[in-house]
C-alpha cells in the first residue's frame, strides 16, 4: 500500500463522519464538504491504486 492510497482511505472515512456530522447538526454546507472530500479521497485512492498497479508490473 502506498501513501496515496492510504491518505485517499483516510480522507474518504473522514468524508463520511463529515457529511453524517453535518446531517446530525442540519448544516447542509458540512454535508456537501464532507461529501465533497469523500470525492477527493477516493480519487486520490484511484491514483494510489494506479500507482501500485504499474510498480508491480514493471517489477515482472
Amino acid at each position: 500500500m502506498n501513501k496515496d492510497q492510504v491518505k485517499g482511505t483516510i480522507k474518504d472515512a473522514a468524508g463520511k463522519v463529515q457529511e453524517k456530522a453535518g446531517q446530525v447538526v442540519g448544516s447542509k454546507t458540512q454535508q456537501v464538504a464532507g461529501i465533497n472530500k469523500q470525492i477527493e479521497g477516493q480519487a486520490q485512492k484511484v491514483v494510489g491504486d494506479i500507482t501500485q498497479a504499474v510498480k508491480e508490473a514493471s517489477r515482472k
